[in-house]
Parts: C-alpha cells; structure tokens; sequence
C-alpha cells in the first residue's frame, strides 16, 4: 500500500464516526444544518411590535456659581433604557429604567427607585383602557408630559417630586379630542417614617394613596390643547397634599406656545424644598402647612425641518404658612426663577437626533425672615451646555 492509499485510509477511518453521528443527528432532528433560534420561532412575529429604545441627553457643562467659573465636565445627563409593546392585540406593556439614578429598592413599592415604568395596559375597548403597575403620575401640564431628556432643567415641584409611582389607572376616551384618566396609586415609594420621621401629635395611615383625576382636551383643530389635573395625596391621618396643575398649549404657525399652573398645598412638606434649608434647631419636626406655586412658560419656534429655537421661563415660589413658629414674620420663603434659552439642530430626516446648545440660568431669592432664622443667602448658578438628546430606537 502505498503512502498516499494510507493518508486515504486514515482519513476515512477518522471521518467515519462523524458520519455516522451526523446521519444519527439529521434522523432526530430532519435537518442537520437547522438549530433553536434563541427567539422561539413561535414568539418571533411578537417582535414586529415592540420597541426598544436608549433615551439619551449627553452634554459638555460649563458651569457658573454666583458668576464665578467653577468647572467644566462631560455629563450623562440622561440615559434611560426602555422596551414596549402588544403582546396581544388588546395587551400592551412598558418598562423603563433609568441608569442614571441609585438602584436602591423601594421599601413600599418594592422597586428600584431608577425603575421609572413597569405596567401593562389592558385595552377593554377602542375608548377604554385600564393599567397597572408602575407608572407616571398623570399629574397633568405640560412640563412633566414631555419625555425626560427632553427637559433641560426641571421646575421646583416637578423636580423633588415622587413622578413614578405604584397603582392602578384607568382611561376613557369619551369624545375624539378629549380623553378622562383615574388613577389610584401609593403615595409615595417609601415609608412615612423614612420621609418624615417621628411626628409628634401625627399618626400614619394605614392606606396612602394618592387619588388622580386628568383631563386631556383639544379644541379649534387641535390649536389649542389642555393637559389639566386635581390630584390628592394622603401622608398620614388627616394629612394630605392637594395638587393641581393646569397645563396649556397654543400653536400658530411654526410658534408653539405652552404655559403650565401648579399649585400645592401641603399638611406636611412632601416637595421638601423648605424642609432641607431650616434647621432642627429652629424646628426639630417635620414641617406643615407649605404651599408651593410654579409657573413655566415653554415657547419654540421650529424655523424649518432642520432648526429649532425655544425658550422656556420659570417662576416658582415657596411658603410656609405654619403659626406658632418663633420670630416667623412673613409666609414667603423662597423664590426661584430660571431661564433656558436653546437652539436645537436636526441633522438627520429619518432619525430624531438633535444636537443643541443652550444656557440654564437659575436665581434663588430667601425671604428676609428665611435668611435671618436659617441663614440662607441668596445665590445663582448657570450652565453652558453642547450635546445631543436622541430617544434612540434601537429596533
């Protein structure tokens, strides 16, 4: 036998079991090329209505205090991760997490507080649906309406707010422009001692739940637009936090013009903005009877497909209207004003990617009473900010 005869024999000999098991493998299965898809072929048409999406603001900072120059720094301003869909015809869900806060699990909802969405949606007719889960508090306005990273800088009572919360909700559409939405949801994300501490002469619910009632409203071919809201927030026994925003948007032309109303009325000081400037020496508790009161003007012009210019104001007040505090003189406590002027660029047709370039300027004013018995000073801060804002759709 010569060489090459016994390179031939060799191979066969070692191939022959391959073959073998190849033949044995193709018997149980009908093909041997064809594997398990990691998808289930089953569940692969499901994708053809889901979504998964980075809601992305990065920018470059240069920040002001007073004034004065403090630093520059790149910034993930937002990055929230989120997938949604129907499952089934009358069955849709929506989760969305938010990697840009802590993940600390929530003692009564038992949810991360990053976790900003997590329901589904049951739709029991065209007009009428009903959810549960985690969501937005549909408090209404137009501010908190708008996609996150779409806000550059949030107002007073939007921004130290509990927005996500736990419950149930339901919508009906009664008339084509107008839709009605309840919800009943946990009050807030952790317990009342955890906000509040131990309160004197306060005793805590057993239920705290928040109560909402939205109406969104569209008139004059969709000109004018409303985004209104009451909602009450139960704190503890015969403690609540009323709150209404009245939302309201006009558009003419290539001019968008969007005013929104907050009022909250406070037993306790759930928004906290005065709680975390007075002292346990001056009161050791925490504090009652605060109202706070925003305003927020958006306006934008969208020049053409490819320029956007906006401009959003701000006014916010806040007051503590307690008696009995020693040396209080005045209910006002602080003012707050900000300014963003923005001019946003879209350079893509089939992608909603901007860049932008805009100024946060923020002005917090103390009331003389606040600055003489806490020690507050007024002060200022600004930003120049360069980034780019996509909710990217990655399929």
């Amino acid at each position: 036998m010569n060489y090459s005869n016994k390179i031939i024999w060799v191979v066969w000999f070692l191939l022959f079991p391959m073959m073998l098991f190849s033949q044995k493998k193709e018997q149980q299965t009908g093909d041997t090329i064809q594997y398990k898809t990691l998808i289930p072929e089953t569940k692969q048409g499901l994708l053809k209505n889901m979504s998964m999406i980075a809601n992305m603001r990065f920018a470059e900072r240069n920040e002001f205090i007073d004034g004065d120059y403090t630093q520059s720094r790149f910034v993930n301003e937002q990055f929230r991760l989120e997938f949604r869909g129907m499952v089934h015809e009358k069955v849709y869900f929506r989760f969305r997490d938010r990697y840009t806060r802590s993940q600390d699990p929530q003692s009564i909802d038992n949810l991360s507080r990053s976790t900003d969405l997590a329901y589904i949606r049951v739709d029991i007719s065209e007009k009428f649906n009903i959810s549960a889960g985690k969501m937005c508090a549909d408090w209404g306005a137009y501010e908190f309406d708008y996609n996150p990273i779409d806000i550059y800088e949030y107002s007073d009572i939007i921004e130290y707010a509990d927005n996500f919360l736990t419950g149930v909700g339901a919508s009906y559409k009664f008339h084509p422009k107008h839709q009605a939405t309840i919800q009943v949801l946990d009050s807030r994300t952790k317990t009342f001692e955890e906000l509040y501490g131990q309160q004197p002469n306060i005793t805590e619910s057993k239920a705290p739940l928040a109560f909402i009632a939205n109406w969104r409203g569209s008139f004059f071919d969709g000109k004018f637009n409303t985004i209104w809201s009451y909602a009450i927030h139960n704190e503890a026994e015969k403690t609540n936090m009323n709150y209404i925003a009245l939302g309201n948007q006009l558009k003419f032309n290539k001019f968008t013009i969007e005013y929104d109303f907050k009022w909250s009325s406070e037993d306790l000081d759930r928004t906290g903005i005065i709680s975390e400037t007075v002292p346990d020496d001056l009161y050791p508790y925490a504090l009652e009877n605060t109202l706070y009161i925003g305003h927020w003007l958006h306006i934008y012009y969208r020049l053409n497909a490819k320029w956007n210019f906006a401009f959003v104001g701000m006014y916010d007040t806040a007051d503590w209207k307690a008696d009995g505090i020693p040396n209080k003189t005045e209910d006002r406590f602080r003012t707050a004003l900000g300014f963003i002027p923005t001019v946003e660029y879209y350079p893509f047709e089939n992608l909603n990617l901007r860049f932008y370039i805009n100024y946060v300027g923020r002005d917090y004013d103390y009331s003389d009473y606040a600055t003489s018995s806490t020690g507050a000073t007024d002060y200022s801060t600004g930003r120049i900010a360069i980034g780019f804002v996509s909710p990217l759709g990655i399929f």
